[in-house]
C-alpha cells in the first residue's frame, strides 16, 4: 500500500483509565507485558506495508516519546517516509475538536504522493489487514470506508460509542455519536480511509467556516454528499474504555486462544526492544497461569497474573489476578490480590493490597 499515508489520531483521546493516564496518554498505556497500546495499531500498519506514518499527539506524550523513538522497532527509521510524531499547535491544546491539528500539519499530506490516508486511534487493541480494507475501500469505489465491529460485550453496561447505520443501498447513512450500545450495533472503531484530496478539502472547508470540529462530526455534518461503505471486522476486538474492562481484557490474555488470535493469526505486534535477559524462576518460586515478560525475578507465589519487564518478587510474596507494571518490586511476604501496580511501584514486606470487583490501582512510582 504504498499509495497510502497513515495517521494515527490522538487528538480526542479520552482520560479514562484512571491513575493509569494521570501521566500519560491512553495510547501509551501498557498492555499485554511488554506492550503499549499504540503498538496494535501501528504495527497493522507496518504489516500492510504503510510506510509513511504520523502520530497526532496532544497532550501527556512524553512517554509516547520515549517509547516510540525514531521508530526503528516498526521499520520506521528510514530515508524516505518513516515516522513523524507531531504535537498540536499551542493554541489548540484546549480545543475539543482536531480539525486545527489536521490543518497546522497539512504539510505532511502536501509533501506525500500517496493518494489515500488511513486515520485511525492509538487505544485499539488489535490485529487487522488493513490490505483487505483498502481494497474493499477500491472495489466499493467509496470517498470513504470506515471499519466498524458489531458490538458483543453484554459486560459493558456504561461506557460509550459510536454506533453506524446503514441505508437501503448498503452505505453508512448515519453516525450516533457517544451511545450506550446494544449487542449487535455496529460500533465504529474510530478508523477510516479516505482519499486524500478529500480529506484536505474537508479540513480547508471546516478551517474557513471557523468550524473546530472532530473528523467525525465533520463526516457525520455532511454525511448524505459522500459514498460511505462499512468494513465489518470480525477478528478479535476487546471494547476497552474503563478500567475495569482493560482489566478484565488484559486478564483475558491468560486463556491461549485469545493470546494466539491478538498475536498469531495475522501479522506481528511490534514492541520497543529492551535488551533483558529471560526471566528467572528460583528454586521456590511458584508460578501458575500467568504472563512472565523477561528480566523479571521470581521467588514468591504468583497466580493468574501478569508481570512486566523486570519486575521482583521476593520470596514467600503472593500476587494473584493482578497486572504489575514494569520494574516494579514485591517486597517478602507481601500479598497482592485483584490489584494493579503501575510502573516502578515499590511494595514493603508483608503488605497486603486486595481489591474487589474493580482493582485496586496504585499509580506510577508510589512506595507502600
Amino acid at each position: 500500500m504504498a499509495k497510502v499515508i497513515g495517521v494515527i489520531n490522538l487528538g480526542n483521546e479520552r482520560e479514562q483509565l484512571q491513575e493509569l493516564t494521570n501521566h500519560r496518554s491512553m495510547a501509551s498505556v501498557p498492555f499485554a507485558g511488554r506492550y503499549r497500546l499504540i503498538d496494535f495499531t501501528l504495527s497493522n500498519m507496518i504489516n500492510a506495508g504503510v510506510h509513511n506514518v504520523a502520530v497526532f499527539t496532544r497532550k501527556k506524550y512524553r512517554s509516547l516519546l520515549d517509547h516510540l523513538g525514531s521508530g526503528k522497532e516498526w521499520d520506521l527509521d528510514r530515508q524516505q517516509g518513516g515516522l513523524f510524531i507531531l504535537p498540536p499547535p499551542d493554541y489548540a491544546m484546549d480545543l475539543e475538536g482536531d480539525i486545527q491539528h489536521f490543518k497546522q500539519n497539512m504539510a505532511f499530506f502536501n509533501r506525500s504522493r500517496a493518494d489515500y490516508v488511513l486515520v485511525s486511534n492509538g487505544n485499539l487493541v488489535w490485529n487487522i489487514d488493513f490490505t483487505h480494507v483498502f481494497n474493499f475501500h477500491e472495489e466499493m469505489e467509496a470517498d470513504i470506508t470506515v471499519i466498524f465491529k458489531e458490538f458483543n460485550d453484554e459486560k459493558v453496561d456504561t461506557e460509550k460509542f459510536d454506533t453506524l447505520e446503514e441505508n437501503e443501498q448498503g452505505w453508512i447513512s448515519s453516525i450516533n455519536r457517544d451511545v450506550s450500545p446494544k449487542p449487535g450495533d455496529r460500533v465504529y472503531l474510530d478508523t477510516f480511509f479516505i482519499k486524500k484530496e478529500l480529506l484536505l478539502d474537508m479540513i480547508q472547508k471546516c478551517d474557513e467556516q471557523g468550524d473546530n470540529l472532530t473528523l467525525v462530526d465533520a463526516v457525520k455534518d455532511k454525511i448524505d454528499r459522500f459514498k460511505i461503505a462499512g468494513y465489518h471486522f470480525k477478528g478479535y476486538f476487546p471494547f476497552i474504555q474503563s478500567l475495569e474492562s482493560f482489566y478484565r481484557h488484559s486478564m483475558a490474555l491468560l486463556d491461549p486462544n485469545v493470546s494466539q488470535e491478538l498475536f498469531f493469526n495475522r501479522g506481528l505486534i511490534y514492541t520497543k526492544v529492551k535488551h533483558e535477559p529471560p526471566a528467572k524462576y528460583m528454586e521456590l518460586s511458584d508460578v501458575q497461569n500467568s504472563l512472565i515478560a523477561n528480566g523479571c525475578v521470581i521467588e514468591g507465589t504468583v497466580e493468574n497474573s501478569i508481570l512486566f519487564r523486570g519486575v521482583k518478587v521476593h520470596k514467600d510474596a503472593v500476587v494473584k489476578n493482578s497486572i504489575v507494571m514494569q520494574k516494579s518490586e514485591i517486597g517478602e511476604g507481601a500479598y497482592l490480590e485483584n490489584v494493579i501496580l503501575d510502573k516502578d511501584v515499590k511494595v514493603s514486606p508483608g503488605k497486603e493490597i486486595a481489591g474487589d470487583n474493580v482493582p485496586t490501582v496504585i499509580a506510577k512510582s508510589t512506595v507502600l
